[in-house]
C-alpha cells in the first residue's frame, strides 16, 4: 500500500498566518485519512483533550489519552489509526522553514532529533495542561487578529516558546547533562549548516551513505562537518546517516513487497549481500528476519 502525504486541513476550526500552510492551528480532531500517511514538510504538536487513540508511529505503538502530548515529526509514518468516538485533540503544525523564521533551531532542538523520534510522547501534569492551554489561547487570539502591529513576529515568538516548552516536557527525566555540556559556542550559521545536513540526510532516503559526499554538498571538509555535528548535536555525522538509512530500509521492508535485490538496487548498495550485511550490522537482524518479525506482529494483532 502507498504512503500518502499528510497536510494540514482547511476550513472551520483552523487558523493560518495568511493563506500559508507554514504555521497552522487546528482546534479539533476531524478524522485521519485511511492507510499509511506521513507529513513531508511539517512537524505537528498534538495535545489530546478527550478520549483515546492508538496508532503505529514508525513501527512503535503509540497510545494517546487525555492530556497526553505527542510530537509528530516530519517524514514519520503513521498507520493503523484507531480512536474512541469522543477522541479530540489540538494541533499546531509548523514547517521547517517557519522554525527558522522563529529562530528556534537551537542546540536543544538539534540535539534531540533522534531522542524525539524514539520518545515522542509525554503525559502532561495539571500545571502543564494549564500552561499549554494558555499558549494555545494566546496563539488563537493573535492569529485571529492579523491586523495588529507586528502580528507575525508576535505569533512566531509565542510558537517559539511553545516549542521549547514541548522539548522541555519531552526531555523530562532524561539524563542529558553530558550532551548539554558538549555544545560549545556554535553560532547560528553553524546550526543552520547542521540542519541542512539533516535535511540532506533525510532527503537522500538512504541512498547517500558517505559523509564526505555530504561535506562536498555543503562546501565544507568532512573533518569540519564532524566537528560541527559534535558541537551542535553531540553526534557524529555517520550516526545520523546510519539512522536515516535504517529508517529508509525498514520502510521498504515493512511497507512494500520489494525483494532484497530490489531494495539493494533502489538504495544503491553494490549488491544484495552487501545490503544484508549493512542492515544486520546496524540493526542486529537480517532484512528477512526484520520483515518476518513485522509480518508476525501484524498477524498477532
Amino acid at each position: 500500500m502507498d504512503i500518502f502525504e499528510f497536510k494540514p486541513r482547511k476550513g472551520a476550526g483552523t487558523l493560518r498566518m495568511g493563506d500559508s500552510d507554514e504555521l497552522v492551528l487546528v482546534d479539533c480532531f476531524d478524522g485521519m485519512p485511511a492507510g499509511r500517511i506521513k507529513p513531508m514538510d511539517h512537524g505537528i504538536i498534538i495535545i489530546c483533550t478527550a478520549g483515546a487513540a492508538q496508532f503505529e508511529y514508525d513501527g512503535q505503538t503509540i497510545q494517546l489519552n487525555k492530556n497526553d502530548l505527542f510530537l509528530y515529526m516530519v517524514r514519520s509514518v503513521v498507520e493503523k489509526f484507531m480512536s474512541t468516538p469522543d477522541f479530540n485533540c489540538r494541533q499546531v503544525w509548523f514547517s521547517r522553514g517557519e522554525m527558522w523564521n522563529m529562530n528556534t533551531f537551537t542546540k536543544s532542538s538539534l540535539s534531540d532529533v533522534v531522542l524525539l523520534k524514539q520518545h515522542p510522547k509525554a503525559s502532561l501534569s495539571d500545571t502543564d495542561v494549564a500552561l499549554f492551554d494558555s499558549y494555545y489561547q494566546q496563539l488563537s487570539h493573535h492569529m485571529r487578529n492579523s491586523s495588529l502591529a507586528l502580528y507575525p513576529d508576535i505569533v512566531r515568538s509565542i510558537v517559539s516558546t511553545f516549542l521549547l516548552e514541548v522539548l522541555s516536557v519531552l526531555r523530562r527525566g532524561e539524563q542529558r547533562t553530558k550532551g548539554d555540556n558538549a555544545f560549545g559556542n556554535t553560532g547560528l550559521h553553524g546550526k543552520k549548516l547542521a540542519d541542512r545536513f539533516m535535511q540532506l540526510a533525510e532527503q537522500s532516503d538512504g541512498r547517500i551513505r558517505r559523509v564526505d559526499e555530504y561535506a562536498k554538498m555543503l562546501n565544507v571538509t568532512p573533518k569540519y562537518l564532524s566537528k560541527l555535528l559534535m558541537e551542535t548535536m553531540n553526534r557524529r555525522p555517520s550516526e545520523m546517516v546510519h539512522f536515516f538509512t535504517l529508517q529508509a530500509i525498514e520502510n521498504r521492508l515493512r511497507f512494500t513487497d520489494m525483494t532484497m535485490q530490489q531494495i539493494a538496487d533502489d538504495l544503491q548498495f553494490p549488491n544484495a549481500s552487501f545490503f544484508g550485511k549493512y542492515f544486520k550490522e546496524h540493526s542486529g537482524m537480517t532484512p528477512m528476519e526484520f520483515r518476518i518479525k513485522y509480518q508476525n506482529n501484524n498477524e498477532e494483532e
